[in-house]
């Protein structure tokens, strides 16, 4: 991540944020270049990491910048470049904060740019020329540290190069020190482009509010004067750096301050563009006066635009940047307002206007995709704008800001920064902007929100944010309430309707799919008032937050609202307008708590009955639901029936919302009941709605018919359906037509069923029906005509079976026939199971309709009683009534039988043979068959199971020459078994003629393969059946194949495409023949595979042999065959090795085997199977060393000779290095006896590292080369080419040890040729990661001085050879840091007592030693303490925290009562280091006095209402406090008592109606220590409103009426309803009260109690019944009376006092609003 200042020419590309006090700041920046001879340089672009863009940079002159820098001279052969401290003032004011460790990481793979000179090809080749003085500098330059100590030598990294702000010119003044740092990692010698360019890089001055937390780097100079290019590099590039910013260089670790702990992150807008110089302009710190000024080139295309620190005052000429992105006018001199041109910049993002004067940002437009907005540094007393609806980070931090008021609404804020104001005195600041904000917000002042905040917020009313935002001061959540509506009624109070006063305005806890109420009330000032009824209407509105503008609700104009599903998470809004008469008064509102999610048990909120109650109709029940977010279901819907005086009873059947009223619904009730139920299941609570009772309908009747069929002598009756209630006493008349006038004449009333006669017969008979319902009332009558009464038809009696009831006998029916002569009658007959007739339905006909009487019984109607049907018939074909008539006894059965049995068909083999038979005796039941076999005709036989139970038999092959039997055993279905019958077979078994069934040849028509006969054969046994083969050509000629005579062939290469069949002969055993058979043709006959017959290798199996084959072939005309060589290795693992004819045998062919496939192939490109062999192991060749070389050698760098070896497996050769000073022949070293003097052995390994002994000496080695089996060689020489070169100086493990306190000294260990001077330095690395050279100290032991406390040590290690070559500096790892002695704790002490209440203060002990006396006034930073408690009463030795304890003082609990106290004192300092915690402890604490704080009563202040005494008691353990209720009249200081009452609740009666309830408490403790009592008390009761409207009325007529009930007998142990309750009129008016008993029948009314109000009257409740109150007239009359509620009571007494106001101590009047 980069800092966007840092990028060349490069617009912001948001990242991740370190906000650390930086909000206002600039966005962006530019680079200046500057070459030495002042000209305009190139830009150069480099790639970046993967987050990073091009960068461009900008001209500017080198004359200016290099007035603009210090230069001191550290010594006249070295310069450095002066970092030079400038105070700047940052946009939230204050020191910038340190960049975090994780930010330096992110920037590891940034690269930087560097200005080049012209003449000269490029800045990395002019350092590269400088690198020979750079490393002979004992002091290299340093650039950028590696995060990885351990890997600084190779890390290479650059930082962004930042600009030289407008301040550098005031940077000589600055009296800041020349500090001098030091990078650890020095200068490579092959040192790379990119590094060349790290060492010139700088870091930014102004950090800005877009910038990632960034890495910068301290500058160390160069020690050489040697170097134009690069110190004209430095000077070019350095940085001149704030004193205040010099926490931001970089170091090996970052110090962790309290500001850097509390910093966070956060992500600001994208705005992703490449910028080039056509869209961006920068001109920070040119003095810029207007934005009008020539030369400014303000453009419409500009969408980056820089202009802090210069002298802007307005923005006129701002309205040109239609398309600006970023705009920066920070640190200028704008007052404010004037912000208006800003409204053209419609895609603004982010605007900077920190620093400046602005007073107010009230004509600040609305940007729509403006998303950041600092105005840090300014003079804001409030933040009133216009909404913003896409900014997510407000940056207001050191203003004047006092006030919430104007608040405006950002729906999308995620931080609000208002540090260093004056609001940050308001108590709770941070729940006031979550209220205004909502839940968008994410951080307040650079933290998380407090979850303490959070919850502190929802307890605050909906409408909190609207009153914040109208300068409403927040104060405690249990005021909230009350305190915002006063506040909103003191806004609205001047527009109510005159007269008229707001009481309430709230909405319900909205609810998905839930009836929402508005609660709107307004009351009158004065009750004599006649102005109209005031009338409110009703609008709502939809929003998403409390601030947002609410939409209207199309179509909710009443009190309720049905909150949808897509209303969740939303604001409910109700305005409420008064309209008096005809004038409408400005709207009233109230706004809801988000809209909840339903709870998905559906609610009925209403039910409806509609139709009229009148028998018949049909009525449907309605109900109204509310769904509460399930999805609306059919509900379950029953109707019960209520009748006068009993429980509803369930309707069967009636489950539907309509039902049609029956007569049982007359004078009844009914009852809809409804259970909601939702597409879920979700069940709700079932509602009811009852009807007035059902009415019955008018007499009527309908389908008035006559049943009966007209004939003589039958009974006919005349019905219809009647309607309307219970039908009474109806009436019924029959008439008779009169043939000749077609009149009908009365024959019979008073009856429904008429008798025909002859008189009737030819005539048609009338009937009229005139209904009447139970209680007389006669309906409208209804008539009906029958048809033609008929003659009756003919008739039969004395019917009668006779004959024997038995299987197959006759019987014959008779019978008398009357009515005519008899014709022809039939008769049909039945059966049936039963003795009894019981109609036709239950008979079984076993006959048809026929003229014959007689019948013979057949089987079926065995068991069953024989049914004669007779139905008797004139000679003109008139029929009459058939008559039935059955058997005395059930027809019986004859015993089971066979009456003939014989079997039929051919005995032969194969032959089908069936058996029948006849059955007689009942009804046939699983008669047994069994088929036997016999040799003989008089043997018992063989039983053929296999066909057991059936009545044919297919003859088999070994029945042949047998004789055949058939047995059946006649079996009845009752299990009556009879006498088996047999029938023998008339001849033996013949066999059956030989014959094929079947036949076929299987087999491949392929050369080669066998082919075989598959027959089927039947005859008998079969014998020698005769086979011949055939072949076929292809023209049809066909030819036997000699010697093939069996039933299988083999195919030749004769038979190739030809045609194969067979024929068959059957012979049977006995020589009987059958017919020749024969198969078809298969073929034609094909050739078979290409086959490999024989495969063998040729040649050694040794590697370095060479492999070839032989294999042999048939199959046809051979074709292109192949082959393929394969390495079989020991785990069995092939590798193809290749498909040549041979194959070299190789090293990685030892120790496995070849396989070798061949592939036959055919010429007509047939394939055959692959034929493959494996050989044995392949042995290795004899071990030959074929190269030995010996590279060039250097000290302390291991030489690894090159060899080739040949020969198997190469095993542990023999390998002997030696040394000598001079160069000799490859010759002479085949007898090293022979060689001179100075050789030397120097190892016996393959490898060798020279030493220093080696430096200038010539390398031998002799190489014995053996294979792994140890089998060795011939020898080889090499000597290497020149001698041994020695390695350049450097030291490793350089390090620090502490020899003392205080005293350190230096390690390291030297190589690279014999050491000379070598060069030693210490150095200092402070808390923030900057190293310093220490100077004067060039030695290896260091003595500690102050100011090394608090940082670290390095000690520094630059080698020199004895020839003077110097190598590279080593640091050592930094020691731990260096810290003075710790501050001590010699005692701690407590003042004050362990007692409940008191303040304990923890006191500290210094120790009077110097040393510690002068750390405790240097380095002492705080003191902190921990406050504990016993975990047990009296347990000394276990404590436990108490978290929220942590100041020097701490005041004693109650729960701390018999615990001990312990305070545990550190002390810190300003090193972070804390010391031994010291402790003080306490005795066991004892309680403090009792004692009640905060005491109050709640209760809403009605009179119906019960009220609760509640307090914080303190003192320990609470006893048995007392606790007193009692009244105080208004504006008097005597109390009463009331009696009795002495609980925590008390509920209010009318007893108290202008009175003030009273609570004295009285804390007592556990052990009966009393403390001082406390009182509190409520407002004046007043009377609950629907009492106190129906009072008004009564008190307004001055006379009514009550009915009530006397209580005779007035035992006070009886319960109410247990004496005797009579019934009684009061009557009331203005001058008396009267109670009178009503009369009766047989009395007239009597006044029993009559009185005026004049005292003694009064009237007494009962505390212990709510519906009973006394009326005392004097001491003599008195009654006790009893209503049905205690809203009645109440209503009664107050309008017996209200009429007796004048009586009264405490008058009524103001109460109930009356004139006297």
């Amino acid at each position: 991540m980069e800092d966007p200042e840092a990028l060349l020419g490069e617009d912001p590309v948001v990242k991740p944020l370190n906000l650390e006090n930086q909000f206002a700041e600039s966005p962006a920046g530019s680079v200046k270049k500057v070459t030495k001879s002042g000209k305009s340089s190139e830009a150069t672009e480099s790639k970046v990491s993967a987050n990073s863009t091009r960068k461009k940079s900008d001209t500017r002159n080198g004359s200016e910048l290099s007035s603009r820098f210090a230069r001191s001279t550290v010594s006249s052969s070295l310069r450095t470049s002066n970092s030079v401290a400038v105070t700047r003032r940052n946009s939230t004011g204050g020191v910038s904060e340190k960049s975090s460790a994780s930010s330096a990481r992110q920037q590891n793979n940034t690269t930087t740019i560097a200005g080049k000179k012209p003449s000269t090809p490029s800045a990395t080749e002019s350092v590269r020329r400088s690198l020979p003085e750079l490393r002979r500098s004992p002091l290299p330059s340093v650039a950028t540290k590696s995060t990885s100590r351990a890997s600084l030598p190779e890390t290479r990294k650059s930082v962004p190069v930042s600009p030289v702000g407008r301040s550098l010119s005031t940077s000589t003044a600055s009296d800041t020190s020349i500090q001098k740092t030091l990078r650890k990692s020095a200068v490579k010698p092959a040192l790379s482009s990119s590094s060349s360019l790290k060492k010139l890089s700088t870091s930014s001055l102004d950090s800005t509010a877009s910038s990632t937390s960034r890495k910068t780097i301290s500058k160390v100079s160069s020690p050489s004067t040697r170097s134009p290019t690069v110190s004209s590099g430095l000077r070019a590039g350095s940085l001149s750096t704030s004193l205040d910013r010099s926490s931001n260089l970089s170091g090996r670790k970052k110090a962790v301050t309290p500001e850097s702990r509390d910093s966070r992150f956060i992500v600001l807008p994208q705005v992703e563009t490449k910028a080039g110089d056509d869209v961006r302009l920068d001109l920070r710190g040119h003095r810029v006066r207007s934005l009008n000024a020539s030369g400014l080139n303000l453009s419409p295309n500009l969408e980056f635009v820089y202009l802090r620190d210069n002298l802007l005052s307005n923005l006129e000429g701002v309205e040109i940047l239609t398309r600006v992105k970023v705009l920066d006018l920070s640190f200028n001199d704008f007052k404010g307002p004037g912000f208006e041109p800003l409204e053209n910049c419609k895609v603004l993002q982010q605007l900077y206007l920190a620093g400046n004067q602005i007073t107010s940002l009230v004509s600040l437009p609305q940007l729509p995709n403006l998303e950041f907005l600092s105005v840090a540094q300014n003079k804001l007393k409030s933040l009133s704008m216009s909404s913003q609806p896409r900014l997510q980070v407000l940056a207001a931090s050191k203003n004047r800001i006092s006030t919430l008021k104007g608040f405006p609404y950002l729906p999308v804020l995620e931080h609000l920064r208002v540090e260093e104001n004056p609001i940050l005195k308001m108590p709770h600041l941070e729940a006031a902007s979550i209220l205004l904000v909502g839940p968008t917000l994410k951080k307040f002042n650079d933290r998380d929100l407090s979850r303490d905040e959070l919850a502190l917020a929802k307890r605050y009313p909906a409408h909190t944010a609207l009153c914040i935002r109208d300068g409403w001061e927040l104060c405690r959540p249990d005021h909230a309430a009350d305190s915002t509506f006063r506040f909103l009624f003191e806004q609205w109070k001047d527009h109510f309707p005159p007269g008229y006063l707001l009481k309430e305005a709230s909405i319900d806890k909205p609810f998905e799919e839930d009836a929402c109420h508005c609660h709107f009330a307004f009351v009158q000032e004065s009750t004599l008032s006649t102005d109209p009824d005031i009338v409110l209407k009703y609008k709502w509105f939809l929003g998403e937050r409390t601030l947002s503008n609410f939409t209207a609700i199309p179509d909710v104009n009443g009190e309720v609202y049905w909150p949808k599903h897509e209303d969740i998470g939303k604001i409910l809004k109700a305005e409420c307008t008064p309209v008096l008469g005809q004038t409408e008064y400005p709207p009233i509102f109230s706004i809801s708590s988000p809209v909840a999610r339903g709870s998905g048990i559906p609610k009925v909120v209403s039910l409806e009955v509609q139709g009229e109650l009148v028998e018949g109709n049909i009525i449907k029940g309605h109900a109204k639901v509310a769904w509460c977010g399930g999805t609306p279901g059919k509900g379950v819907a029953s109707w019960l029936r209520r009748r006068w005086n009993s429980s509803p009873v369930v309707i069967a059947g009636a489950e539907d919302e309509e039902y049609r009223l029956t007569v049982d619904d007359i004078d009844s009730s009914l009852v809809f009941m409804y259970t909601p139920v939702t597409e879920e299941g979700a069940k709700g609570e079932p509602q009811y709605k009852y009807t007035d009772f059902v009415r019955a309908a008018p007499p009527s009747v309908s389908n008035v018919r006559i049943i009966g069929e007209a004939v003589e002598g039958n009974v006919i009756r005349g019905v219809g359906n009647y309607f309307g209630g219970r039908e009474g006493p109806s009436k019924f008349e029959w008439l008779r037509e009169n043939k000749e006038t077609g009149d009908f004449s009365l024959v019979t009333s008073g009856t429904s069923e008429y008798t025909l006669t002859k008189e009737d017969v030819g005539r048609r008979l009338a009937f009229i029906y005139i209904p009447i319902n139970f209680e007389g009332q006669e309906g409208e009558s209804v008539s009906v005509v029958s048809g033609t009464v008929r003659q009756a038809p003919p008739k039969v009696t004395n019917v009668k079976i006779i004959g024997d009831l038995r299987e197959n006998s006759k019987v014959t029916v008779t019978g008398t026939v009357t009515g005519g002569t008899e014709g022809s009658s039939r008769v049909q007959w039945f059966k049936t199971n039963s003795s009894t007739l019981n109609g036709e339905n239950d008979l079984e006909a076993v006959s048809t309709s026929k003229v014959a009487k007689a019948f013979r019984i057949p089987l079926g109607a065995v068991g069953y009683y024989i049914v004669a049907k007779y139905t008797p018939m004139t000679p003109d074909g008139e029929s009459g009534e058939p008559v039935y008539a059955i058997s005395e006894r059930a027809v019986e059965t004859l015993p089971p039988s066979l009456n003939f049995l014989s079997i039929t068909g051919e005995y032969t083999e194969s032959g089908i043979l069936t058996a029948s038979y006849g059955y007689i005796g009942g009804h046939e039941g699983k008669s047994k068959y069994n088929w036997y076999l016999h040799e003989v005709e008089d043997d018992i036989g063989t039983l053929i199971h296999e066909v057991s139970g059936l009545l044919q038999y297919r003859v088999t092959k070994n029945a042949i020459g047998k004789y055949i039997s058939f047995q059946c055993t006649p079996v009845r279905d009752d299990g009556i078994v009879g006498e088996p019958r047999t029938c023998f077979g008339q001849e033996r078994v013949r066999p059956g003629s030989p014959r094929l069934l079947a036949l076929q040849i299987v087999g491949e028509a392929v050369e080669g393969t066998i082919l075989s006969v598959d027959k089927r054969y039947w005859g008998g046994e079969e014998g020698d059946s005769v086979f011949r083969w055939f072949q076929t050509s292809s023209d049809g000629s066909q030819c036997e194949i000699r010697d093939a005579s069996s039933s299988s062939y083999t195919l030749s290469v004769d038979d190739i495409s030809f045609f194969i069949s067979v024929s068959c002969e059957p012979v049977r055993t006995d020589w009987a023949r059958g017919p020749i058979v024969l198969s078809e043709q298969i073929g034609p006959i094909v050739a078979g595979p290409p086959t490999c017959q024989s495969l063998e290798f040729l040649g050694s199996m040794m590697e370095g042999q060479r492999l070839s084959f032989v294999a042999s072939y048939i199959g046809g005309e051979k074709g292109d065959c192949f082959n393929e060589w394969f390495r079989v290795k020991m785990n069995g693992v092939k590798e193809e090795l290749s498909t040549d004819e041979f194959l070299d045998l190789t090293f990685d062919d030892v120790g496995s085997s070849i396989e070798l496939v061949y592939t036959p192939m055919r010429k007509d490109g047939v394939k055959g199977n692959p034929r493959s062999i494996i050989s044995d192991e392949i042995s290795p060749a004899d071990p030959v060393g074929l190269d030995l070389v010996i590279p060039d050698c250097h000290e302390n760098q291991e030489v690894i000779p090159q060899k080739t070896y040949f020969g198997g497996q190469e095993g542990v050769g023999e390998y002997t290095w030696y040394r000598s000073r001079t160069k000799l022949n490859e010759s002479a070293w085949t007898d090293i006896s022979s060689s001179s003097e100075d050789v030397e052995m120097c190892s016996q390994t393959f490898s060798y590292t020279p030493s220093l002994e080696d430096v200038g000496a010539y390398l031998a080695l002799h190489w014995l080369p053996t294979r792994v089996d140890g089998r060795s060689g011939k020898p080889l020489f090499a000597i290497s080419s020149s001698p041994v070169i020695p390695a350049p100086p450097i030291v490793s493990s350089v390090r620090v040890e502490k020899l003392a306190s205080g005293i350190y000294c230096g390690e390291g260990e030297y190589s690279g040729g014999y050491e000379g001077s070598s060069l030693f330095s210490w150095y200092r690395e402070t808390s923030e990661g900057t190293i310093n050279l220490i100077n004067g100290a060039n030695s290896k032991t260091y003595e500690v001085t102050d100011e090394d406390y608090n940082s670290r040590l390095l000690f520094g290690y630059t080698p020199v050879r004895s020839d003077s070559v110097v190598g590279e500096l080593r640091l050592s790892e930094p020691t731990e840091i260096v810290l003075p002695e710790l501050p001590m704790v010699e005692m701690l002490a407590l003042t004050g007592k362990a007692r409940e209440g008191d303040v304990l203060t923890a006191v500290e002990v210094i120790p009077k030693s110097e040393t510690q006396q002068c750390v405790w006034s240097k380095y002492k930073k705080a003191v902190r303490y921990q406050w504990f408690v016993s975990s047990e009463t009296g347990d000394r030795k276990s404590f436990e925290p108490l978290p929220s304890q942590r100041s020097c003082s701490f005041k004693v609990r109650f729960e701390d009562i018999g615990r001990c106290l312990k305070c545990e004192c550190m002390v810190t300092d300003v090193f972070g280091r804390s010391s031994e915690p010291a402790y003080a402890e306490t005795d066991p604490v004892v309680p403090g006095i009792p004692k009640i704080d905060k005491l109050e009563i709640e209760g809403r202040g009605f009179h119906t209402n019960l009220y609760a005494v509640c307090g914080t008691y303190t003192g320990g353990k609470e006893g048995k406090s007392k606790i007193q209720w009692l009244r105080s009249m208004v504006g008097s200081p005597d109390l009463i008592s009331i009696q009795g009452e002495t609980a925590r609740m008390y509920e209010a009666n009318v007893d108290d109606v202008g009175y003030r309830l009273v609570a004295v408490y009285t804390p007592i403790r556990e052990d009966g220590i009393e403390g001082q009592p406390v009182s509190a008390s409520t407002e004046p009761i007043a009377v609950e409103p629907d009492v106190y409207k129906e009072v008004k009325q009564k008190l307004d007529l001055g006379s009514v009426k009550f009915e009530v009930l006397c209580d005779k007998d007035r035992n006070p142990k009886k319960g109410l309803g247990e004496g005797c309750l009579e019934r009684r009129i009061l009557e009331i008016n203005r001058k008396r009260v009267k109670v009178v008993k009503p009369g009766s029948k047989t009395s007239f009314p009597t006044t029993e109690i009559r009185g005026s109000y004049a005292p003694p009257f009064h009237v007494e409740l009962f505390r212990n019944d709510q519906r009973r109150f006394r009326i005392v007239v004097d001491s003599e009359n008195e009654v006790d009376l009893v209503v049905h509620s205690r809203h009645l009571r109440d209503v009664i007494v107050l309008v017996i006092r209200g009429l007796a106001q004048r009586f009264n101590s405490t008058s009524l009047n103001s109460l109930l609003k009356i004139e006297t």
